[in-house]
């Protein structure tokens, strides 16, 4: 079993897999400490704010900033992902903030023998285009110096039947890094790749001892926001 390092910052402990990536996680807070410590509380919307991921997320910034949790068909707004039209709505209602996390977006799994064309698109249209949308819609609505944050998952490390999968996973990766080069009023985007997630794994009655609890998964989601870090893929194992 590989060794764990931990960085806490204000009461926050960060858990990584390595030295250099808590030494990184460490110097990133604390540069946003230091900005946040001029008294600003962001406004953050959380897509996807109602899942796994998402609770774990909201629980852990609420207690610093204002929190819009957004879910399919539940949470404080409503969002499809899917539907452009629906982000803008969205948008529209929130107004402006200083940040967007998104928890969401699906594929799915299946053999390249099974995966019909509409499988495929499925997951380019939500977990792709639906989280690429998140950022070209809310260029119009978030503030200066704001953040994206995006999720991601199987890409680096692809198993049989992740085709889909791994394919939209690895384009919102291609994505951020290449949208960080340019976005304006330095803003900034990021990525989570937060690997098997412990409870989802549970659920589905699979063994969860190599996966990690959402409550740690959410720390990296905080360091996109709080931090100064863009144009990367912040892998969570």
């Amino acid at each position: 079993m590989r060794p764990y390092y931990t960085r806490v910052l204000g009461g926050v402990r960060v858990v990584v897999a390595s030295k250099n990536r808590a030494n990184r996680a460490s110097e990133s807070l604390q540069r946003g400490e230091q900005h946040l410590r001029g008294g600003r509380q962001l406004k953050i919307i959380v897509v996807g704010g109602t899942g796994t991921i998402g609770r774990e997320v909201v629980k852990l910034l609420s207690s610093s900033h204002e929190i819009v949790t957004v879910g399919y068909d539940d949470g404080d707004l409503q969002v499809d992902i899917a539907s452009k039209d629906a982000i803008k709505g969205l948008f529209r209602e929130v107004g402006s903030f200083d940040a967007v996390i998104s928890a969401t977006g699906v594929a799915k799994f299946g053999s390249i023998e099974e995966l019909s064309d509409e499988d495929y698109m499925f997951g380019l249209t939500n977990k792709l285009m639906g989280q690429v949308n998140l950022v070209r819609v809310g260029l119009n609505y978030i503030n200066d110096n704001g953040s994206f944050t995006l999720t991601t998952g199987v890409s680096q490390k692809p198993r049989p039947g992740s085709s889909a999968v791994t394919m939209a996973n690895a384009a919102v990766e291609g994505f951020v890094r290449a949208a960080a080069l340019e976005l304006p009023r330095s803003l900034r985007a990021n990525a989570v790749s937060p690997g098997p997630v412990k409870e989802t794994l549970e659920a589905k009655g699979k063994d969860s001892s190599h996966g990690i609890a959402a409550a740690t998964l959410a720390l990296s989601y905080k360091e996109s926001v709080e931090g100064d870090r863009n144009g990367e893929v912040l892998d969570a194992r």
